[in-house]
């Protein structure tokens, strides 16, 4: 029989991008999403199958991760080998904003969730999203063995499930891993996220539809990846046989302002003439620098990352190009390699 997953926050972009790759290695996806007024689930549309047809492999579930209730009901039913939870507020920015919303969805939420698989005792492997943000002001390159100390209630949250999950591992002895990925990036990002913003920006002032991005502080140094990559990691991480925690990461530093600099090169254009800063983008605190060693995983699972920083905003910038040039045809035939 097919293995059986279920994805939590499948409509996102990880969540898009996981889904399509267990499809492709044989599996049954079950896929968790929010009802909503509005269609939200955009990302996931091209994979849609109809559930009356015998070969299906893709199903999606209206839940939320603050109902437990709901949560047990559906573990009972699908009985998966594999739960990857992916759901959660996850802006950085935004968790200043609604800090209590951040701690019950991406803190609480993971605990609901584990505690779910728990009372229903099924035997299954969990990966939690955990993040870069846990760390915080860390000299050098953060490994699994570095110091946590979050700076924004997003990493705080992420930091409650995180430990949590460890908690759950040696406590009940359950095989439950965290993912701590760096930022990780993709034509699918969500457009309030720095590098989405900025590849759809300067789409549409290369197109004339805009004239200025603007900007918060472009210092910040980060490591970004290439999302389809960072997925398999998480697949790779439930294959193993033991349960740890890894870092993902591509190892290198790449500033806001050379991501805004390449993007605007690579369009043709001159960034000065059209960034603007604006201080509604500054935050209360904000993490200078952000860099992973990705080595344990790299010898462990054999997972290396392959798109540099700057192949990653050619992928971007030429996605939001190629869309802002066919805007009748389906956003997910955006080319991405």
């Amino acid at each position: 029989m097919a293995r059986r997953a279920l994805i939590t926050g499948i409509t996102g972009q990880d969540g898009s991008y996981l889904a399509e790759l267990l499809l492709a290695k044989g599996y049954e996806v079950h896929g968790l999403r929010r009802r909503s007024s509005t269609f939200n689930s955009a990302r996931v549309e091209h994979l849609y199958q109809d559930p009356h047809d015998p070969e299906t492999k893709l199903f999606f579930h209206y839940a939320d991760l603050s109902d437990s209730a709901r949560l047990i009901r559906l573990l009972h039913q699908i009985q998966p080998d594999e739960v990857y939870n992916l759901a959660g507020q996850s802006h950085v920015g935004v968790s200043f904003d609604e800090p209590e919303h951040t701690a019950i969805t991406t803190g609480v939420g993971a605990v609901t969730l584990l505690e779910a698989i728990r009372t229903v005792g099924v035997d299954c492997r969990f990966y939690q999203a955990s993040s870069s943000a846990m760390f915080g002001a860390v000299d050098g390159a953060q490994d699994e063995n570095s110091p946590f100390r979050p700076g924004s209630p997003y990493g705080a949250a992420k930091l409650h499930a995180h430990w949590t999950t460890v908690m759950y591992r040696e406590g009940y002895d359950l095989f439950a891993v965290s993912g701590i990925l760096f930022n990780h990036e993709s034509p699918r990002r969500g457009e309030t996220f720095v590098t989405r913003k900025i590849s759809r920006s300067v789409a549409r002032i290369q197109a004339g539809l805009e004239d200025y991005l603007y900007m918060g502080d472009l210092d910040p140094r980060r490591d970004w990846g290439y999302a389809p990559e960072y997925v398999e990691g998480m697949w790779r991480m439930l294959q193993a046989d033991r349960p740890e925690d890894y870092v993902l990461a591509t190892g290198t530093s790449f500033s806001v302002r050379d991501f805004v600099v390449a993007a605007f090169d690579h369009a043709g254009l001159d960034w000065e003439k059209h960034v603007r800063y604006d201080d509604r983008y500054a935050r209360p605190t904000e993490t200078a620098t952000l860099v992973g060693d990705a080595s344990k995983a790299a010898r462990q699972l054999g997972w290396e990352p392959r798109v540099t920083p700057e192949r990653l905003v050619r992928i971007m910038v030429d996605a939001d190009i190629h869309a802002l040039e066919n805007e009748g045809r389906p956003w997910i035939d955006v080319p991405e390699v």
